[in-house]
């Protein structure tokens, strides 16, 4: 039987609500606007709200005509009031999930954002957490807040998990052609949260629950982390018995089965892979259960950085100079090609070891201008034959696509290079993982 939901949806008069605007939320809020429902972007960032009613992107795959352009068909609108959930049908939660410093999962967001629904929350609505979490979180935790209203789940209102696969800078990738997973806490919720995300993007698939929904997204992330963390101790592995790990993994991948290409690197960086396995970690410890593969691969991966900073040791000592008052230029500090997101960029972290050893350290990235490291401004410098030539040590951290390989082997007095970009550049001065 179709509930009245349904015909809104089909009728495209079902409004919408999406928490958090940040690099999940606002893709996700103009992927609707653009199915043709009205849409309510909700934010505590006050800056955020301001530049997107200007019709300004801060996020880099959406452009800002496209969001004026939805501005004046008066299908999207942004604001910090969550009374605005008062006249909403579905919304979407996509707030932040990061770690504490103890490395536990941070879910003040999502509570914070449950509670002002809680305040609004009538018969007929459809809630949908989207933020990463803990299998358990939304049965455990957002529906105990709900239920508190009176109202009653899968009658009154519809309660569902849907994970975010929004992958910043993937040119062939976006919210509308990735598929989405819907799992609802009744197959009434799972019904509805599928037709709601149906009509928006190109395939949904449902599970039989929230949890399973919720461990889904754990697995597809701790899947890459773990493997991550295994390529990179055969790049280790690879350096102790004298044999290059890239070559290494280009003749495993040409098996057509059985072996699927992953490559070593600086670290894990970004909001998902560094975060996510730490989520179920946390989670089966409450369980009395060690994750012990999923802790290996995370002390591995959190380890690169020191190795890196390690091959800028070797690198200088070719040269008979100590890092200690060495500048060195590290390219690249977003935590991945062609973006300028740097949330737990392992660039960062090789920084902050090399001014711990006193060295002069520089950085290039046009994707992010300034940052803020050890309490001081530093700003993107411009490449030129005289900044390659001051450097005693140039790393290669990400492998932006704007950089000329040929022009920095040329330049560079020494070389790092974490990402292999200087592949077929066979030089005593190039030092690769």
């Amino acid at each position: 039987m179709d509930h009245p939901l349904q015909d809104k949806i089909a009728a495209r008069t079902l409004r919408v609500a999406v928490i958090g605007l940040g690099y999940v939320g606002l893709p996700l809020a103009i992927t609707f606007a653009e199915a043709g429902f009205h849409v309510t972007g909700i934010d505590v960032d006050e800056q955020k709200i301001d530049r997107g009613n200007r019709g300004e992107s801060y996020i880099p795959d959406i452009s800002s005509s496209t969001i004026q352009a939805l501005i004046e068909a008066k299908r999207l609108h942004f604001t910090s009031d969550y009374a605005a959930l008062d006249d909403v049908d579905a919304l979407s939660i996509c707030v932040p999930t990061p770690l504490s410093k103890t490395r536990d999962p941070d879910i003040s967001y999502i509570l914070s954002a449950t509670q002002h629904i809680q305040a609004h929350l009538r018969a007929g609505q459809l809630v949908v957490l989207e933020s990463t979490t803990y299998p358990g979180t939304t049965d455990e935790v957002i529906l105990p807040e709900l239920e508190a209203t009176g109202l009653k789940v899968g009658i009154d209102y519809f309660l569902a998990f849907s994970p975010e696969r929004i992958d910043p800078g993937n040119p062939n990738f976006d919210t509308r052609n990735t598929a989405k997973i819907v799992g609802g806490i009744t197959s009434t919720c799972t019904r509805l949260a599928q037709a709601f995300y149906g009509v928006a993007i190109d395939r949904v698939i449902p599970v039989s629950s929230a949890r399973v929904a919720e461990m889904a997204k754990l697995l597809e992330n701790t899947f890459r982390a773990v493997n991550i963390g295994l390529v990179n101790e055969i790049a280790i592995i690879c350096e102790k018995l004298d044999v290059n790990v890239w070559e290494v993994i280009d003749a495993a991948s040409t098996k057509p089965f059985g072996f699927m290409r992953f490559l070593p690197g600086p670290g894990l960086g970004g909001h998902c892979l560094p975060v996510d396995p730490h989520y179920l970690s946390w989670k089966l410890k409450t369980l009395d259960y060690t994750a012990r593969f999923i802790e290996l691969a995370a002390e591995i991966n959190s380890s690169m950085p020191h190795y890196v900073v390690n091959k800028v040791n070797e690198a200088l000592n070719e040269q008979r100079r100590s890092l200690n008052g060495a500048t060195v230029l590290v390219l690249g500090v977003a935590y991945k090609h062609n973006v300028g997101d740097v949330r737990e960029s392992p660039a960062l972290d090789i920084m902050q070891a090399l001014l711990k050893q006193r060295a002069v350290v520089l950085y290039n990235d046009e994707y992010v201008p300034a940052l803020t490291l050890q309490n001081q401004v530093m700003h993107s410098q411009l490449l030129s034959s005289g900044l390659f030539q001051a450097a005693d040590c140039v790393v290669i951290v990400t492998d932006h696509s704007y950089y000329d390989v040929s022009w920095i082997v040329r330049e560079a007095r020494s070389i790092v290079d974490t990402r292999n970009m200087t592949r077929g550049y066979e030089d005593k001065k190039i030092f690769r993982l």
